[in-house]
């Protein structure tokens, strides 16, 4: 080399030629794939990401919590399948992390774990005669006429005249739309045939759907709504006295109207319609109660009944009971009071707000140290709250702090063995992508035998065992 010339420097490793960081997201629902999407989206640092999840079928709540009527948002998983058909992405099915798989496995094979799981039970209501049969968590439904495989095919019998729906909001919407529609209605959707046939000789005439507090204050959004008051066969009752309600008044210091947003103004100006149009003596009913707090599940063997209190917002904006009564003639109650957060075992949890403690997605532990390594998104995060868009934000912020972290992670763990070796030293042999598309086919398959659309779902374990070819 001359002295004109000007000095050598060695190249740095294109990205495609360093190490990639090799993340483990827990939970194949919207929040983990976005997550992954997040990862394999960025060129800064290379990746490889396993998505890993206790099911052979990935989505989450996409596939298992939307209503099967509900075809647009299920398009959501062609967006979802795409990202997991990334060449950088790998779905490990049929593992559950906790019993299968430990964090301590997951410390050998990756450098850094995503815990995006989701917040899959539901809160309860906490008054007498909750535990009565008859007495079920909307979830438990949900998950019923979803297929989850967790589900029990004969988990439900709808003898019932009358049933009560508590909460308001879209899954205590999606709820009492499932139990008023008709099976015909249902038939071309993906619900299992041995759920239709339970809607098919369900008994159920009129659904009650109670809210603590009133139109404005409710969470469903105006879409669901819609897709209530539109059905065909069915007279949705608003009482007018609940929807009367002066908007010119909101901005003043009346409980209820010091704040209102436009979705509640919307969702009252729809309520208000129906109230107007009154009964027009269809076969179903679906009623509101608007200002009605549960306080007992009547009944001795089972439900017999529901005792509610009248309620109002004092001048404190809290919810407080009138003293008044009324008793509705129920024979099943569906609560739908939101859902709450798992502990994970091995894994920081705060049992107050049923989440992972966290801050900018870094998993904390109980003194609020930051566990290097582990990074949490979706729900199991922030709490049950958006839509399943307000995934794909949350997702992209975990990622950018976990990115950020990157060379401390690759440090931590200088030599990864692959995950292929870590499930074989505990035994296990997981599903992969290629065995839910399987399962796909056999879903596509079973509709067309059954005349019924595009897809029907397989019901329980033992269904998906014979699709993936292992019994």
């Amino acid at each position: 080399m001359t002295s004109s010339e000007p000095e050598q420097h060695p190249e740095p490793p294109a990205p495609e030629e360093a190490a990639p960081l090799r993340v483990a997201v827990i939970g194949s629902g919207p929040a983990g794939i976005y997550t992954a999407d997040a990862l394999t989206r960025q060129r800064r640092v290379p990746v490889r990401v396993d998505v890993i999840d206790r099911l052979h079928t990935p989505y989450g709540l996409v596939r298992h919590g939307v209503a099967p009527d509900h075809t647009k948002i299920k398009g959501v998983a062609r967006a979802l399948r795409r990202i997991l058909e990334h060449p950088d992405v790998t779905f490990v099915g049929g593992v559950d992390f906790g019993s299968d798989l430990t964090r301590e496995d997951l410390a050998r094979s990756h450098h850094a774990v995503v815990y995006a799981t989701g917040a899959g039970v539901d809160r309860r209501m906490e008054v007498p005669g909750e535990d009565l049969p008859g007495s079920v968590a909307a979830t438990d439904f949900v998950t019923w006429y979803c297929g989850h495989p967790d589900s029990e095919l004969e988990r439900f019998v709808l003898d019932a005249e009358e049933v009560a729906v508590v909460g308001a909001g879209n899954v205590a919407l999606d709820v009492a739309r499932i139990l008023a529609k008709s099976a015909e209605e249902l038939r071309h959707t993906d619900i299992p045939q041995s759920a239709l046939d339970v809607l098919a000789e369900s008994r159920v005439r009129t659904v009650h759907v109670l809210a603590r507090r009133g139109p404005l204050q409710a969470k469903f959004t105006a879409p669901e709504l819609r897709d209530l008051l539109d059905l065909p066969g069915v007279d949705v009752v608003v009482p007018p006295e609940q929807v009367d309600i002066d908007l010119a008044e909101v901005g003043t210091d009346r409980p209820g109207l010091r704040e209102v947003a436009r979705a509640s103004r919307t969702n009252l100006g729809l309520l208000r319609d129906q109230a107007a149009r009154g009964v027009q003596g269809r076969p179903r009913r679906i009623v509101f109660h608007f200002w009605a707090r549960p306080e007992r599940i009547l009944g001795t063997d089972r439900v017999e009944g529901l005792r509610v209190e009248h309620t109002r917002l004092d001048e404190q904006e809290r919810l407080v009971g009138t003293g008044e009564h009324t008793d509705l003639n129920v024979g099943m109650v569906l609560r739908s009071v939101g859902y709450a957060g798992v502990p994970l075992i091995g894994v920081p949890f705060d049992e107050r707000g049923r989440t992972v403690p966290q801050e900018q997605g870094r998993v904390l532990d109980a003194e609020g140290r930051v566990v290097q390594g582990d990074y949490v998104a979706g729900w199991i995060k922030r709490g049950a709250t958006g839509v399943i868009g307000t995934n794909k934000s949350d997702a992209a912020a975990t990622v950018r702090t976990l990115l950020t972290d990157a060379d401390a992670l690759r440090a931590a763990v200088p030599a990864p063995v692959d995950l292929v070796e870590v499930l074989a030293s505990r035994g296990l042999t997981a599903s992969d992508y290629e065995g839910w598309l399987r399962i796909d086919e056999a879903e596509a398959v079973h509709a067309a035998d059954l005349d019924r659309g595009a897809r029907v779902k397989l019901g329980g374990w033992q269904a998906y065992r014979k699709a993936l070819g292992d019994g």
